[in-house]
């Protein structure tokens, strides 16, 4: 049996793709504090070392405090342009050779920022990320949730004239209490354009949300799901349709979706023959990226190799590449 070392550096040689990342939840604690002073922003922090210290939260209103905070320090497209590249530069050292990226465009036109601004900034990066490193990319544009299904429609209404540069559209933010089915019409319109669908289902809501965004959203993928195993019926509908999971192991941690890293249901979900993933959701905030989430499950897990090459080929084939493109990141997934 290969060792505990072994495995993990298996995990690290495989191509990967990340399918669940908020290009806002990168924002690391230098950058954030390097925008302010750039920008003249006002943040409650005097130092790099106590934003550090703010990021140490211990529940989802903390979290969302911080997180907006931090959003505040980005205005220009050179600001997203700044933030984007940081992560795409972390990533590769994960060997993560495929990303798509969500954004909120809500987060920052409410407060002035214009839609143009952040999707430039953040597409100048993808360019110059796949010239100089060859990392491929996709944009996703969510939906916040807390906000009514009207303001879904104007931002969709914004994007208009980008729509060639989106893949998708998405749904996030606070989930209880703002079930899939409040976003039916704009989902149908997004649709209707030619965009893929994909929707947070199943983290902190019921099963019966994970129902709603499969039966009125009709998506394309699931975010998070993890509450989708106290259905069996849904377990076996969600094979059935090889619906791919994008789960966040050190996310659900930290946001005490699970307690302990030991009870984390990707390897039941594997078993059960689910397509889950793993993917690090907002890692700046949540402690760690790509490989630090295969870490923390392989080794709280012991996920033998085979769990580790499906979770590594289900990322792939989970992705919106083209058919030819997973092709070719999968024989290497094979060939490893």
């Amino acid at each position: 049996m290969s060792t505990l070392e072994d495995r993990i550096a298996f995990a690290h040689r495989l191509p990967k793709a990340e399918l669940h990342l908020h290009i806002e939840g990168s924002l690391e604690p230098d950058l954030m504090f390097r925008l302010a002073q750039r920008n003249k922003v006002d943040i409650p922090f005097g130092s790099v070392e106590e934003i550090r210290a703010a990021y140490d939260f211990s529940n989802l209103q903390d979290f969302l405090d911080i997180y907006y905070q931090g959003m505040n320090v980005l205005r220009t497209d050179e600001d997203f342009f700044d933030l984007t590249m940081a992560y795409l530069n972390r990533v590769r050292a994960d060997n993560v050779r495929h990303v798509e990226i969500f954004f909120d465009p809500q987060g920052h036109t409410e407060r002035g920022v214009q839609f143009d601004t952040a999707i430039s900034g953040i597409l100048t990066a993808f360019k110059l990320a796949k010239a100089q490193f060859g990392v491929t990319t996709k944009l996703i544009m969510c939906f916040l949730r807390h906000l009514p299904e009207e303001d879904a429609f104007k931002t969709l209404k914004q994007a208009e004239r980008w729509l060639d540069h989106l893949t998708g559209v998405g749904l996030d933010s606070s989930e209880v209490g703002h079930p899939p089915s409040k976003f039916e019409r704009v989902f149908a319109a997004a649709r209707e354009r030619g965009l893929k669908v994909v929707a947070h289902a199943g983290e902190e809501g019921p099963p019966e949300y994970v129902r709603e965004a499969l039966d009125l959203l009709k998506i394309d993928r699931l975010d998070h799901g993890n509450r989708a195993l106290e259905d069996e019926g849904l377990v076996a509908r969600l094979r059935d349709e090889a619906m791919t999971l994008t789960v966040c192991p050190l996310s659900n941690q930290k946001l005490c979706v699970v307690d302990d890293m030991g009870a984390h249901p990707i390897k039941r979900m594997l078993d059960l023959g689910l397509k889950a993933t793993v993917n690090s959701d907002d890692p700046a905030y949540f402690g760690g990226y790509v490989m630090d989430n295969f870490r923390a499950v392989i080794e709280a897990l012991d996920l033998s190799q085979d769990d580790i090459r499906t979770l590594a080929r289900n990322s792939i084939e989970g992705s919106f590449l083209s058919d030819g493109e997973k092709r070719a990141h999968l024989s290497a997934i094979d060939r490893a």
